[in-house]
């Protein structure tokens, strides 16, 4: 009878844990002092954990050319937002590869000795932000939410969760907390061209967007300072492939062909963005 009842008490036991694994978890907070970057990862359906990441790019403000109009707003949001100032959540958007990701990780590198550290959130969890705020909202440090290439399609969950965070609850927003999103996109999800439909023109001639057109524009308002990129034109690619080349030990004098070679690799490649700059020189410094 006892070894009946100790196997019956030993599954009942397993099964508790099996559905205690399926409830959902209260985000804990890592050990902050390990890492200045995390990274919130789900580990199940209702459970996430905020990973540190060891190992970050070794970017600084001086290593992005061409961008020094984007490169100023940045800083001088950031510095305010490190010295306890107000500062505004921060959208960055344009053509692909001119460094917007790249200016984020430089941001990071350049003040993180002054308490700011990051934390990378991916699309489809951002539907987990009021958890992330909740945790670091105590603690001293400033913290960035970052994501990346941010798009959505029409109905997704975390559109919904970000536009609340950035200001639509009646909750304040935390002081240590602003968003750093980058997208290619300026208003974050599809314009189709029958929206246009939806305007109606009154008689005195004014414009008013329909329901629709409004839904749409009202996330990317919610940020309070726009940054964006734009294509570099021909001497401005091969000023960053100067760049990236003196990055990577190279002699550039000792190579007249270089220029030439980056613009082949340019057309090749459809664009001259600064990854394709990057891409270049990394090429050609591994092929010396």
């Amino acid at each position: 009878m006892n070894e009946q009842l100790e196997r019956f008490l030993t599954r009942a036991e397993s099964l508790v844990v099996r559905l205690e694994a399926t409830l959902p978890q209260a985000l804990t907070a890592p050990e902050w002092n390990n890492a200045v970057a995390f990274r919130y990862r789900k580990r199940s359906i209702n459970h996430g954990v905020l990973e540190p990441v060891r190992h970050i790019a070794e970017l600084r403000f001086s290593d992005l050319k061409e961008i020094d109009g984007q490169k100023e707003k940045i800083a001088r949001n950031t510095q305010q937002f490190v010295a306890g100032k107000t500062a505004n959540n921060v959208l960055l958007t344009g053509a692909r590869g001119t460094g917007k990701s790249s200016l984020i990780k430089a941001c990071l590198n350049e003040y993180a000795p002054q308490g700011l550290r990051l934390i990378e959130v991916d699309k489809a969890d951002l539907v987990d932000l009021p958890d992330i705020v909740d945790v670091v909202s105590n603690r001293p440090e400033k913290f960035i939410v970052y994501c990346d290439d941010l798009s959505f399609e029409e109905g997704e969950p975390g559109y919904k969760a970000l536009k609340s965070i950035l200001d639509g609850t009646i909750a304040a927003s935390s002081t240590n907390v602003l968003i750093y999103a980058t997208s290619n996109r300026r208003h974050l999800i599809p314009e189709y061209m029958k929206e246009n439909l939806t305007y109606k023109h009154t008689d005195d001639g004014e414009v008013h967007p329909g329901e629709g057109v409004e839904e749409k524009i009202s996330l990317s308002e919610r940020f309070g300072l726009w940054v964006s990129f734009y294509p570099f034109s021909q001497d401005e690619y091969l000023a960053i492939v100067n760049q990236w080349l003196k990055y990577f030990g190279v002699d550039i004098s000792a190579h007249q062909d270089a220029h030439a070679q980056a613009l082949v690799w340019s057309l090749e490649r459809g664009s001259r963005s600064g990854r394709v700059a990057f891409q270049f020189a990394k090429d050609f410094a591994g092929r010396l």
